[in-house]
């Protein structure tokens, strides 16, 4: 075949070869549309298809009588799909009656419905009330889609602001119990589905599927909201009465390790937690850590008492108030000459102690400090706990053994040194710590309870039940006589730190602390006030026991066995006393006076009338004249409670 032929046969070729390739895809595409179109239909609706999350509502947290402390505000945005069958012929009826449920005009609906960029879906209006929620949603529209928008509220500001901690802008937990126990709170959200135009827009999908969100557990508390606020209030007037750039209090019941109480100054609101420096936000209770002083003494009581070193009647010569000991200088505030040990603790003789710690065994003492919580976290329930600092005695220093006997080379958080008193009010256990008393679901029932759990058992009840004596007559002769309750007997212990300044103690930086329990018998609180930096008197038992005092005295009527141990009987009337009738209600003192009156004889209605006068709330069990009060006449005029039984 000639070269020109063969050029001209290959050209036929591939022209027939382009002309039956349309034939092939036109032939391709007809099989596709009579036998694939309706899996592709389904593929194609399955590609636009999306979810919509919708959110769970987050879990309350409250105080131990149910109040609410962090709670709910629902918003809800409207939609509607004008597609929907029966929303045309409803649609006038239901722009006038949004219209004067929203205060704004139902052109306005209209408008928004003619010039959506989505056939099947347009939003009318953002953040609904709940109760233009349930008016818009008794109204049955059909294609009314109202979604809903949740944000937490904390309804008593900066009350127990760092055990409630705070959430962040998507509604996550942040600090505090909200982070702790973000899990819980937080519930399971649902979703709704719908259709992706191909900008993206969001469609109603007719008969899509949706998934309702199932709300979150709520917490309840060991802290009374009553309670916290005394403490939070007395806090704020220690530090603000001495000067102190920071203050720290923490309330536990020590035969269980629940929390009752714990402040900080400074403080902040968590509705708004970002307008609050970081150190306003800090829980300095569970992440500071300080050199205790004297307040540490009790782990060198409890060492020397349980060895056999020492009894309380044993003579310490403390001489002139200054001792040398490996070569190092160490001062008492006063000189006290020989003293019995159990002056050693209520005088808070840094020499005398000293002496004591000093005959010990180095690692028996460090493993009475470790048995005491002093080397490891707490483990409570909130989150940002830090550990002691312990050394252990091959990193000890010749002095390390007295300066710890005094609280120095020694650093602790406030909540350790509050769970080691606890174990001296509760005979020796040592006792975790919690905030969270019970987790309950939307109806209330309770789903978990907190067990009290003993970490270990820190020293011997009987060695408890020996020195709980001298940690009272710390209070009633000693260092700390400014945390006195009339008729209340209280144990504690005062402490002062020098702070590091430049490298060296400064005698202007203080740790300023009164650590104690109540009553001394049968302890039902235990408290620690701590003061940073004070200027109106260096030490604890001048600036952080009257605070004590004054907390103490609040709370003490919101505890029946406390007000009952710490308002004794009347005494008996001398013989030929006449007795005559009660004085009559017009006799009732005016003001606020420092005692109880006696208001037996008294309708409940005058009673009630002259407590609530002086912010006094009652609790009124029966009807019609008081029979029976707590305080007892003659008892300390109670801060915020009293207890009145009344009968016909």
């Amino acid at each position: 075949m000639k070269p020109k032929d063969q050029i001209l046969a290959r050209m036929y070729v591939a022209l027939t070869l382009l002309g039956l390739a349309p034939l092939a895809v036109a032939a391709q595409m007809g099989q596709i549309v009579v036998t694939e179109t309706d899996a592709l239909r389904d593929q194609v609706r399955a590609q636009a298809r999306s979810s919509v999350t919708i959110p769970a509502m987050r879990g309350a947290i409250r105080d131990r009588d149910g109040r609410g402390l962090a709670t709910n505000t629902a918003r809800y945005d409207l939609a509607v799909d004008p597609t929907v069958e029966g929303f045309r012929g409803r649609a006038g009826t239901f722009f006038d009656k949004l219209a004067g449920l929203t205060n704004a005009s139902a052109s306005q609906y209209r408008r928004r419905v003619r010039g959506r960029h989505s056939p099947q879906y347009v939003k009318l209006r953002e953040e609904l009330t709940p109760r233009q929620y349930e008016a818009i949603r008794g109204w049955d529209v059909p294609g009314v889609i109202l979604t809903p928008e949740f944000g937490r509220r904390y309804n008593y500001g900066s009350t127990a602001a760092h055990v409630i901690g705070h959430v962040g802008s998507s509604g996550n937990g942040l600090a505090g119990l909200e982070l702790a126990y973000d899990d819980t709170l937080t519930g399971t959200p649902g979703r709704r589905i719908v259709r992706r135009d191909r900008s993206g827009r969001i469609e109603a999908y007719v008969g899509g599927k949706v998934v309702q969100p199932e709300r979150g557990d709520d917490l309840v508390l060991t802290i009374d909201l009553t309670r916290q606020a005394a403490l939070e209030n007395e806090l704020r007037r220690g530090v603000r009465e001495s000067g102190a750039e920071w203050g720290t209090a923490v309330a536990m019941d020590p035969s269980t390790g629940a929390i009752l109480g714990m402040a900080n100054v400074p403080t902040y609101n968590p509705n708004r937690p970002g307008r609050a420096p970081s150190e306003a936000r800090r829980n300095r209770a569970l992440t500071d850590r300080f050199e205790p002083g004297s307040t540490f003494k009790l782990v060198g009581a409890v060492a020397a008492i349980e060895q056999g070193l020492v009894s309380l009647d044993d003579s310490v010569e403390t001489g002139d108030g200054w001792a040398v000991f490996h070569g190092y200088t160490m001062k008492d505030v006063q000189a006290h000459g020989t003293i019995s040990f159990a002056d050693v603790i209520a005088k808070s003789s840094n020499v005398g102690m000293a002496k004591t710690v000093d005959e010990l065994d180095g690692g028996t003492y460090y493993q009475y400090a470790r048995n005491m919580g002093f080397s490891q976290p707490t483990w409570i329930d909130l989150p940002g706990e830090v550990g002691g600092v312990l050394k252990r005695p091959p990193q000890w220093s010749a002095t390390t053994q007295t300066s710890m006997a005094i609280g120095y080379e020694v650093s602790i958080t406030p909540l350790q040194l509050i769970t080691a008193y606890s174990a001296l009010a509760n005979g020796g256990l040592l006792k975790r710590p919690y905030v969270v008393a019970e987790r309950r679901d939307v109806t209330g029932k309770t789903l978990w309870e907190n067990e009290p759990e003993t970490i270990r058992r820190a020293f011997r009840e009987e060695t408890a039940d020996t020195l709980r004596s001298a940690f009272k007559r710390v209070v009633e002769t000693g260092t700390g006589t400014n945390a006195q309750i009339d008729g209340l007997r209280v144990a504690g212990k005062t402490g002062t730190a020098l702070q590091l300044a430049g490298g060296e103690y400064s005698a202007d930086e203080t740790r300023a602390s009164f650590v104690g329990f109540f009553p001394a018998d049968a302890p039902e609180v235990a408290l620690l006030v701590v003061l940073g930096s004070p200027q109106g008197g260096p030490h604890g038992g001048e600036v952080a026991a009257p605070v004590f005092r004054r907390v103490a005295r609040r709370w003490a009527g919101t505890f029946p066995a406390v007000v009952d141990r710490m308002t004794p009987e009347s005494p008996p009337a001398p013989t030929g006393a006449p007795t005559g009738p009660r004085p009559p209600a017009d006799t009732l003192p005016s003001g606020r006076p420092d005692a109880m009156p006696d208001l037996t004889g008294l309708s409940t209605r005058r009673a009630v009338a002259w407590l609530r006068g002086r912010d006094i709330e009652p609790q009124l069990r029966g009807a019609g004249k008081v029979v029976r009060q707590r305080p007892r006449p003659g008892a300390p005029l109670p801060e915020t409670r009293a207890l009145l039984t009344a009968a016909q």
